[in-house]
């Protein structure tokens, strides 16, 4: 049994590794050709020091000046002293550059299938080459793709988990745009799309406390990619709850699919709202920060997801901190629409 470790980087990018169990980390990575900073290699020097984001490891010795009490209790580790004891990741606060290697790989994918699923979204499906490995990824991350016919690349967060050779994005369908013309005039089964991935430093963390997610239009896309996985896995242990904003009704997309997920993950909840709801939307209405009133005791810790765009990221923001929420953890992505 090998255990599949994500290692990732300042600088967005991950590094995938195989890792025996209760091998070495750093041993691990060394032999993929992912050269660690390291020094001592005694636990003293913490040049390899890292985090972990998610899984199980033991460390064998760590120096107290190396690494605090403090510093273990938030799962800070160093590299030559962890043994790996499940599938994991971990967070290394300098660029992949310094491993000697770029992160990401170049991909030749199929169309297998384009969906419109609401007046303004479209879910695009691909598949690698036959025979391929399925991508290795972290729910959260995303993929430049090269628009066909054109020299230009959009970005799109998985809407998938990963495990499989078919790949799930969800598009925005503008009034006109590079990608947006593709998908709506030209895309078709077979056609060639060239990707680059993985890529992102958002993704879902080791789960210790409840999980509040906010998606804003197509920001969307990256928790179901993460819904998928903890599906699979049965739940997180803790709460989770999804908040869904867009404009009407007519833009919400997925919902059986995110319905589905309250009969797969224990104590999934689901709130969309609509800032331009019709008089006779049952549901909620306004903006996101608007309805989140049941998470301002600042006594129950939860970890916050946002992923949307910078509008509605920076109000989640601006409600986190006007109500001092100081045992939170905030985790986002904010991106900008192309309008070509």
């Amino acid at each position: 049994m090998m255990y599949k470790v994500a290692l990732n980087f300042a600088d967005g990018k991950t590094l995938f590794c195989p890792v025996q169990p209760n091998e070495i980390l750093l041993d691990a990575a060394l032999k993929s050709g992912i050269k660690i900073p390291l020094d001592c290699r005694e636990g003293v020097c913490a040049t390899c020091q890292g985090r972990c984001e998610s899984g199980s490891y033991t460390q064998d010795y760590v120096d107290e000046e190396a690494l605090s009490k403090q510093d273990l209790a938030d799962r800070k580790i160093l590299s030559c002293q962890t043994r790996v004891l499940s599938d994991a990741s971990f967070y290394f606060d300098f660029d992949s550059t310094l491993c000697g290697s770029t992160g990401t790989s170049e991909l030749i994918t199929t169309v297998t299938d384009v969906i419109q699923v609401s007046d303004s979204t479209a879910i695009l499906k691909v598949e690698l080459a036959s025979g391929a490995a399925p991508l290795n990824y972290l729910p959260g991350q995303y993929a430049r793709l090269q628009v066909p016919g054109t020299g230009h690349s959009r970005s799109y967060s998985f809407a998938c988990a990963p495990g499989s050779r078919t790949l799930e994005f969800l598009v925005r369908l503008l009034p006109s745009g590079v990608m947006t013309d593709y998908v709506r005039d030209r895309c078709k089964v077979g056609d060639i799309i060239k990707m680059e991935a993985p890529l992102g430093a958002f993704y879902l963390r080791h789960i210790d406390r409840p999980v509040l997610m906010v998606a804003g239009g197509t920001g969307l896309s990256a928790f179901l990619g993460m819904l998928d996985q903890l599906a699979e896995q049965g739940g997180a242990g803790f709460p989770v709850h999804l908040f869904y904003g867009v404009r009407t009704e007519q833009d919400l997309c997925e919902i059986p699919r995110i319905e589905a997920y309250k009969s797969t993950i224990q104590a999934f909840d689901f709130t969309p709202v609509l800032s331009n709801a019709a008089d006779d939307w049952q549901g909620k209405k306004g903006f996101i920060p608007e309805h989140l009133a049941p998470f301002e005791d600042s006594d129950s810790p939860f970890d916050l997801y946002m992923c949307g765009p910078p509008p509605m990221v920076e109000s989640v923001k601006t409600w986190h901190m006007e109500k001092k929420l100081t045992f939170v953890r905030m985790y986002f992505e904010k991106f900008t629409e192309s309008n070509t």
